[in-house]
């Protein structure tokens, strides 16, 4: 089929007349109908919008009275009909529209306000295929797209916070819509469609198990800007994707600063690390900088746990994120405001906690309701030059894995504890990470090395150092126990742990030179076991 271009030019003010107004989202609804109505424009409605407009006591048509035809079906079929759409595309100044719009009776439409079908929400809370089928919008989403197309004559409002720089405009320039107003909302109406077709492309791509479906989607909706990215001359905004998951996204912030690109990124980082520990067994601390632990700890309470986590690199954790899997204590509290902390993120907080958090006026407090499911599903998107790359979400957790003893010598069960623990805490260092674990404590971390033993070298080195910060005579390492986020390539990043004090190794194994790291690990009389599973982080 032939695109045909009409070159027309764009009025810079066109009159507003006519209203169709057919929303779910029924947010300032009449109050905006009824300025429309003072305005002397003639108001057009459907179904339940058509309702409330007419109970609240405006002079509104229904839509049938348009069209000429009832709604069929349950409402699936109302809105999809020349009189509609023809009323929202006609191009005013060209003569031929302007001839079939008379020959088959169709009123121009100035003004389109439309909200969609609240999908999103809707399988957010775990609706099934069928419910989440039927809450597919389809005349909202056609009406929106018609409007923004025609946005040279048609003003279209997706939003209820719009409401009232639509009718500010109006009176600006007598009851006519400017060209720029036209452009703005028409940009938001089409940004707003592509997100709602994401999410329900995402959702039959997951209820189908399509794991790479032939186009990929990816829509959010400005949570923020903010004042720059991760650094001053990048601009940068937050959006969210509607996925009910405890975490920043979603979290409730109680008092401080707003959050900047990098605090959010890294309080991401934060939540999902200590996420992975039970409250219900454990509390659980994570001290995170630049998207890295420098800290992580099991405790008998929270302040325990952060102060053996706050041990590991004290130095690090100034100016870094604190997160929590239990209720932010006063006890607690009182430790982590010792030193500057960017971000506090907890489940929740008693009174207490806060009194002593709104002390320090700029640093953020941030409850989720909740932990975030290791186990959970989702998507992880990277953009590349000209391109995404989509992947699962690393879901694997330790716990669920079949770990094989592979020296002569097994781990003891506090070994193996700690084992666990380092693996855990592995999954979120940055590629290629070492991490050195003692007592459910991380005691050295090696991030984002190119080679693994100098993430080893780093890590034993950053213990030291902390040996050294907490006037100990024994090396933090003596007696630990060492995780690594991939195999060994060689015994030289093995061997390294040994010297630091390792007594246990866990690592995914997969090496061709798996035999050799195994026999350097029996000659330094070493525990080690294998999970089978890597967790690159880059």
């Amino acid at each position: 089929m032939a695109i045909v271009s009409k070159s027309v030019p764009v009025p810079p003010l066109v009159p507003v007349k006519r209203a169709l107004l057919s929303v779910f989202d029924k947010t300032g609804l009449i109050d905006f109908a009824k300025a429309l109505s003072d305005r002397g424009v003639e108001l057009v409605s459907t179904g339940g919008s058509y309702k409330a407009l007419r109970d609240a006591g405006l002079a509104v048509m229904d839509i049938s009275e348009v069209t000429g035809f009832p709604e069929i079906m349950d409402g699936r079929v109302k809105t999809l009909h020349p009189a509609v759409h023809g009323g929202l595309l006609s191009i005013r100044d060209d003569a031929d529209h302007q001839a079939a719009m008379s020959a088959h009776g169709i009123t121009g439409i100035d003004l389109f306000c439309g909200n969609l079908y609240p999908f999103e929400d809707v399988v957010a809370k775990g609706a099934d295929y069928a419910t989440g089928v039927e809450n597919i919008d389809i005349g909202g989403p056609a009406m929106t797209r018609a409007a923004a197309k025609n946005h040279a004559y048609v003003t279209v409002v997706t939003d209820p916070a719009d409401y009232e720089l639509v009718i500010a405009e109006l009176d600006k320039h007598n009851g006519q819509s400017p060209i720029e107003l036209r452009k703005k909302l028409a940009l938001k109406a089409f940004a707003r469609t592509a997100a709602y077709d994401a999410a329900v492309s995402n959702w039959l791509a997951d209820q189908l198990d399509e794991a790479n479906p032939a186009h990929r989607a990816v829509g959010g909706k400005l949570a923020e800007v903010m004042r720059y990215g991760e650094n001053p001359h990048q601009s940068a905004g937050f959006y969210t994707t509607g996925e009910v998951r405890p975490g920043v996204a979603t979290a409730r912030q109680i008092q401080g600063k707003t959050l900047s690109y990098n605090n959010i990124n890294d309080t991401d980082a934060a939540f999902e690390l200590v996420s992975e520990f039970d409250p219900a067994r454990t509390s659980a601390v994570a001290i995170i900088k630049h998207a890295n632990p420098c800290g992580v700890a099991e405790g008998k309470s929270l302040k325990e746990a952060y102060e053996l986590a706050l041990r590991c690199d004290p130095v690090s954790a100034f100016g870094g994120i604190v997160a929590l899997n239990q209720k932010l204590d006063a006890a607690a509290a009182e430790e982590i405001v010792k030193i500057f902390t960017e971000v506090i993120i907890a489940p929740e907080a008693d009174e207490a906690a806060m009194e002593i958090i709104a002390a320090k006026k700029n640093l953020r407090l941030l409850l989720t309701g909740g932990l975030a499911d290791p186990r959970a599903k989702g998507l992880f998107v990277k953009s590349v030059a000209g391109g995404l790359l989509v992947q699962n979400r690393d879901n694997g957790v330790v716990d669920d894995l079949d770990l094989k003893v592979v020296t002569k010598r097994a781990p003891t069960a506090q070994e193996l504890a700690d084992l666990k623990f380092a693996f855990r805490v592995a999954k979120h260092v940055k590629s290629n990470a070492i991490v050195y674990a003692k007592d459910g404590a991380t005691v050295g971390v090696g991030a984002g090395q190119m080679s693994r033993v100098d993430s080893a070298r780093i890590a034993a080195r950053k213990a030291l150092d902390a040996t050294e910060a907490a006037g100990l005579t024994e090396a933090l390492t003596k007696g630990c126990v060492v995780a690594s986020d991939a195999f060994f390539p060689f015994a030289d990043g093995l061997l390294s742990a040994a010297e630091a004090g390792a007594t246990a190794v866990i690592q995914p194994g997969g090496s061709m030179r798996d035999d050799e790291v195994i026999a350097a690990a029996d000659e330094a009389g070493l525990a080690m076991v294998l999970t089978g599973m890597r967790h690159f982080r880059h």
